[in-house]
């Protein structure tokens, strides 16, 4: 059976969901961002019991179709801003679509209605949290994040930084205290 977890967006996520799997006696054959294999079939009174573990981690299980949808093209865009080194050989839009194999204006009219932003602003949204990250960690330079984060130039990347941040990324490095989300809350 498959089940669909929404807000796991990292490593950690996926050890604590198998963890809560195993913990509630079921076997996961397969545990990737927002999607989970069992052998075992759950009934509705299941379902509602391990949901309500899951929500004390942060996490829910997801049921409808256009839920699934969205939380797949999350997924997606997390994958490829936080855990890919590499830059994408087409477009954004053509990536998603092929990976969900919808059409593209559908599943973007469908994340914009439901989440109230774009998918493109949300994409820029995860690569600006990537960016404070990389920042805060003070190992690399403006120009190997850029780089790193498939910026066409440092100027770019500091323009689109502080549209969405209203800081510049030397400013934000100079804050004490740098204010950043967590992935999920994005």
């Amino acid at each position: 059976m498959k089940l669909y977890v929404k807000n796991m967006v990292c490593k950690r996520c996926k050890m604590v969901v198998k963890d809560e799997l195993v913990k509630f006696g079921l076997h996961p054959s397969s545990v990737e961002l927002g999607e989970v294999v069992i052998q075992e079939e759950l009934d509705e009174g299941q379902k509602e019991k391990l949901n309500t573990i899951m929500l004390s981690y942060g996490f829910e299980l997801i049921d409808d179709k256009k839920s699934r949808i969205i939380e797949k093209i999350k997924t997606l865009i997390v994958e490829l801003v936080h855990y890919s080194e590499e830059q994408l050989p087409v477009k954004l839009s053509e990536h998603i679509s092929s990976q969900i194999h919808h059409d593209y204006n559908y599943l973007s009219n469908l994340f914009s209605a439901v989440e109230g932003i774009t998918i493109e602003k949300y994409f820029i949204t995860q690569r600006i949290e990537r960016v404070k990250e990389l920042i805060a960690y003070d190992e690399l330079s403006l120009s190997e994040i850029a780089v790193k984060m498939n910026y066409s130039s440092i100027a770019y990347l500091s323009r689109q930084f502080k549209q969405v941040t209203g800081f510049t990324p030397s400013n934000f490095k100079l804050l004490k205290k740098k204010e950043r989300k967590n992935i999920e809350d994005l």
